[in-house]
Formats: structure tokens, C-alpha cells, sequence
């Protein structure tokens, strides 16, 4: 069952242009989230391919945090000093758009409250 499911994501995959959607999801992450590059308390801003990454200068208070990511609506996992985010190749611009807006607002709050 498990290489079924495996095979059946491989041919998805295969089946569309993925480097086309790296490419648009990395241009998109890199613009929308270079407004945090310059907060304070933001160490650096990182993306690479469809992966967009935070790192903010003090280990995240997930207890804090994370009850702000599910009240924007979105589902974000901090890791020590980093909040990233992986979404999937097949996100829309839209969905992608909005995914954005709100970390920067959660981590725009998070930083100046």
C-alpha cells in the first residue's frame, strides 16, 4: 500500500511542471517575505526553492505563538529560533499570498508585543 501511495505521488509529480512551481513559489516567498528581513528581533530571512524561512533572533515561545498562528488560520510548526514554512507545489498564488500576509502579521505581533 505504502509504494502504491508512493508511486501514485511520483506520477502526480511528474504530471505537472513541479520546477515551474518551485520556481513561482520561491519568487513569491522571497518577495513576500522579504518585508521581515529588516524587523528587529529578525536575524535573516531565508528561501530556498518552495522552503521560506525566519530566523528570529531568540528561540521561539511556541505556547505563545503557536495559538496565534491558528487564530490567523494557518498552521505554522516553530523550530528553536526558526519559523518556516514548506507549502505544498501545488498552492495557488492566492492561498500562498495569504499564507504569507499572515506569518508576517503573527510574527510582526509576536516581535512587538
Amino acid at each position: 500500500l505504502a509504494c502504491s501511495v508512493a508511486n501514485a505521488s511520483i506520477s502526480l509529480l511528474l504530471s505537472k511542471d513541479w520546477v515551474a512551481d518551485i520556481a513561482r513559489i520561491e519568487k513569491q516567498l522571497r518577495d513576500g517575505l522579504s518585508v521581515l528581513r529588516d524587523r528587529q528581533g529578525v536575524v535573516d530571512v531565508r528561501v530556498l526553492g518552495a522552503i521560506g524561512v525566519v530566523e528570529l533572533a531568540a528561540a521561539v515561545d511556541i505556547k505563545k505563538i503557536q495559538p496565534m498562528f491558528v487564530e490567523k488560520g494557518i498552521w505554522v510548526r516553530p523550530f528553536g529560533t526558526l519559523v518556516y514554512i514548506m507549502p505544498p507545489y501545488i498552492i495557488d498564488r492566492d492561498c500562498l499570498h495569504l499564507l504569507i500576509q499572515k506569518l508576517t502579521e503573527v510574527i510582526e505581533e509576536y516581535l512587538y508585543e
